[in-house]
């Protein structure tokens, strides 16, 4: 890769990584997020021990610290303002949320990368994540946990761009989200077998 490229992967994972969960949370609450509820800093944490309002700023903010970064590679390469391999958009995106799970910031802990992923990803392929919100609510609705809706969200990624045919790096990209959001949420499989997960 170029420096260019080096360095646009590298912005974009400090734009993930910036933790607002832990941020926010504790500019509201004076809590350290990482030590309340699951310590996890996404918003269904900051729910639990923030309240509704604060989990719905940080929902937006951790979506948009994917969807800038994404925006960006994605109109300059359409404006032809500059020129990337294909792949390249996908590895930013992919970096954000990268950044989210593993902030810099906080030692390398983060968040389960769900909102982060919608937003990185929207742009990229809506069809996709508009079908896996909608089995998010479905299985949330039908489990009541958080958790399971996100695991079904996960798999839908792919899924649905398996049926609508599609190819390389998006797919590829789906598949990686999907890896990522299920490895994420290992804590949270355990306790669902064990019927000790957290709503």
């Amino acid at each position: 890769m170029s420096f260019i490229q080096i360095l646009f992967v590298a912005l974009a994972y400090l734009a993930g990584a910036v933790p607002y969960g832990y941020l926010i949370t504790m500019k509201s609450t004076g809590l350290n997020i990482l030590d309340e509820g699951s310590g996890n800093i996404g918003s269904t944490n900051v729910n639990r021990v923030a309240g509704r309002k604060v989990a719905l700023k940080v929902q937006l903010l951790d979506m948009l610290k994917g969807l800038i970064p994404v925006s960006m590679i994605y109109l300059s390469s359409k404006l032809e303002l500059t020129i990337f391999p294909d792949y390249f958009v996908y590895l930013v995106a992919f970096s954000t949320i990268i950044g989210h799970d593993f902030s810099i910031f906080l030692r390398f802990r983060g968040g389960k990368g769900v909102n982060t992923t919608l937003g990185a990803s929207v742009i990229l392929a809506p069809i996709e994540v508009f079908c896996a919100i909608g089995i998010y609510f479905l299985v949330k609705k039908k489990f009541k946990y958080t958790s399971t809706g996100s695991i079904a969200l996960a798999l839908t990624l792919p899924a649905t761009g398996l049926i609508l045919g599609e190819k390389n790096w998006l797919l590829i990209y789906l598949l990686f989200c999907c890896v990522m959001i299920i490895a994420r949420h290992t804590a949270n499989i355990k306790r669902l077998f064990s019927g000790k997960e957290i709503l």
